[in-house]
């Protein structure tokens, strides 16, 4: 049975020219008995032919079909042939273009014509022993499969109609699941370049402070060198394994080494970041003002970076003698950084524009995070020297 149904639809015009030639001997019998004479059983036999080769290539030309099938109800009026068994193949032409995915023209056309065909034949072809009655009976009776074809046609081209809307929404939905799988990869590939220059950029600066000291104090205090060398060694492990955690996400196919792809530093860790600063030999003074209250992750992370940055670009820019301060402050609403230095804010100004070395992509960063996460920024030069940075970020309850 499997194999018959998939020869079937494999070959639909082959399964209707087998019953178009069924239909044709069928009908043909019915001819040589309805009619006599050799005039009216040519025309009848032409007008089963055609109506049976219309069968056969219904599918492949359903509104050339449909057309030819009108002609030969007009035909049959005309020349008085009889209805036969060949006129079956109205009602297969009308359930084909109902079906058919074509001009809606030719799906009214043959519902017009199917539902006149019965009551045209009645009153070409009259029974005389019948009544009104029964004549109106028979008209309704005859009219029924020619509508109810007509409604199965078109009942199943619009369930078609529907399952190809529904792949298609299926394979839009796809296509944008896709498309916003892409966006999300180069959103998170932008955050770990960020990542990626905050770590580089603080780590590397720390290390070459302490490589400085070190040198000039390699002869003079050895016990001063042996400490910056192993700060040197100590940030540089750090730098190393924050840039492994980072650069691990890019990686296919291998396993993360912690539930955790990228460092994910908080308020707290502050107090450990300006140590370390001070350990590079920047002036630095930290105050916390207000009530400590836990802090979404994001707004964790953006104020330890934005710390962690002018940090940095005090110690690049602000020249041998600058002293920095920071103070976070907890407000009701909103946490508030800020952090100033006495050193030099032209320099800043430069790193803020952007220039040849690269400079340009810490205060852009900065203003990238405070954006995520809804904030405010506000950098530039301070009255009298130095620089300043006042960030404030929105608080929300942490869950």
């Amino acid at each position: 049975m499997q194999r018959l149904y998939d020869f079937l639809r494999r070959h639909p015009t082959g399964v209707d020219s087998f019953w178009a030639v069924m239909l044709f001997g069928f009908s043909m019998l019915w001819v040589v008995g309805d009619h006599v004479g050799a005039r009216p059983r040519l025309a009848a036999g032409a007008v089963v032919l055609f109506l049976c080769l219309a069968v056969a290539l219904r599918r492949r030309m359903p509104e050339k079909m449909l057309l030819l099938v009108a002609v030969l109800g007009v035909v049959q009026l005309v020349l008085g042939v009889k209805p036969n068994a060949a006129d079956l193949a109205m009602l297969a032409i009308i359930y084909t273009v109902a079906a058919h995915d074509g001009p809606r023209w030719a799906s009214r056309f043959a519902l017009a014509g199917g539902l006149s065909a019965a009551s045209l034949a009645q009153i070409r072809f009259p029974e005389q022993s019948t009544g009104v009655g029964q004549r109106i009976f028979f008209i309704v009776v005859m009219t029924v499969p020619f509508a109810l074809a007509w409604v199965l046609g078109d009942s199943l081209r619009t369930r078609r109609a529907y399952f190809a809307q529904l792949e298609e929404r299926a394979s839009r939905l796809e296509k944008e699941r896709e498309a916003q799988s892409k966006v999300a990869v180069a959103a998170e590939r932008a955050r770990i370049a960020r990542e990626l220059h905050d770590v580089v950029a603080h780590n590397v600066s720390v290390m070459v402070v302490q490589a400085d000291g070190a040198a000039y104090v390699m002869d003079t205090a050895p016990d001063q060198a042996r400490q910056a060398l192993e700060t040197i060694s100590s940030t540089g492990r750090q730098a190393l394994a924050e840039m492994r955690r980072l650069l691990g996400v890019l990686r296919t196919g291998d396993a993360p080494e912690s539930g955790e792809y990228v460092p994910q530093p908080d308020v707290r860790q502050i107090d450990e970041l300006v140590e370390q600063v001070r350990g590079a030999g920047l002036t630095v003074d930290f105050k916390v003002e207000g009530t400590p209250r836990p802090l979404p992750s994001g707004v964790e992370l953006t104020a330890y970076r934005i710390v962690q940055e002018a940090l940095t670009n005090t110690r690049k820019h602000g020249g041998p003698d600058a002293g920095a301060s920071v103070r976070l402050v907890y407000f009701d609403d909103g946490l508030g950084l800020l952090v100033e230095d006495d050193g030099r804010g032209a320099a800043h100004e430069l790193y803020e524009d952007g220039g040849a070395d690269g400079k340009g992509h810490g205060l852009i960063g900065m203003r990238e995070r405070i954006g995520m996460v809804g904030g405010t920024l506000d950098a530039g030069p301070r009255p009298g020297g130095g620089f300043r940075i006042s960030a404030l970020l929105p608080l929300k309850p942490a869950h």
